[in-house]
């Protein structure tokens, strides 16, 4: 029995360490890219792995625009559709996760997520698509290592490169470029309103880029737009 107990103890602590040396990897990681742009996420290299599966060839298209090259309508389109306390929370946003969670228990299943830009970010940058209690966990402690070492103008310009906005096009800079065949720092305030209403489900709107949905929302979006606070 004392060496079973020797033993869970042992496994346990190796465990612990093995957990801290991953927050360890994440903060470090977070501290260079805080000043150093990363070359990709990895949401977007398990994206390009689904897409070889059918296409062996496929290339992700991405290309990194700094921050005063992006449309300031789409910095507002994009803080008013996912997040609109983004310049004033800490990395999450305890009121619109409760809230997302009554509203789909209503509906039965999952409507929406209340994640924060910040959230989206750690989960793009370092996390699975999987959803799990584990993973949601580790999403929550990586906005917060994320707001303690970079600046929400950083943050913002981070999100904005490496979102995904269609079937392998990620980042602002391609996806005005794709959908527009202009650069991001041209869009105009509903071009800008319309790829903030994609964000939710953005390869299914590539394909559908005449749904009701998408234009209401857009609409509804650029309404609010003067309203958004910018970093």
């Amino acid at each position: 029995m004392t060496r079973i107990l020797r033993y869970t103890g042992w496994l346990a602590g190796a465990a612990l360490v093995a957990v801290l040396a991953l927050q360890l990897f994440y903060f470090l990681c977070i501290a260079w890219w805080s000043f150093v742009n990363p070359a990709s996420t990895s949401f977007m290299r398990e994206q390009l792995e689904v897409q070889r599966v059918r296409n062996p060839n496929f290339k992700i298209d991405h290309r990194w625009v700094d921050y005063r090259a992006i449309s300031v309508h789409l910095k507002r389109a994009v803080i008013t559709a996912e997040d609109s306390k983004f310049a004033g929370h800490e990395g999450v946003d305890w009121a619109a996760i409760e809230k997302a969670y009554e509203n789909n228990q209503k509906k039965g299943r999952k409507i929406k997520g209340g994640s924060t830009i910040t959230q989206q970010l750690a989960k793009n940058m370092f996390l699975s698509g999987e959803r799990t209690y584990l993973r949601k966990g580790q999403e929550l402690v990586l906005a917060y290592m994320i707001e303690l070492l970079m600046s929400k103008q950083r943050i913002l310009e981070l999100y904005l490169n490496m979102v995904e906005w269609g079937v392998g096009v990620f980042g602002a800079e391609a996806a005005a470029r794709h959908y527009y065949g202009i650069p991001a720092a041209q869009l105009s305030a509903m071009q800008a309103a319309r790829l903030a209403a994609m964000l939710p489900r953005p390869r299914f709107f590539d394909r559908n880029q005449g749904s009701d949905w998408l234009a209401g929302r857009a609409e509804s979006i650029l309404r609010y737009m003067p309203g958004a606070e910018l970093p």
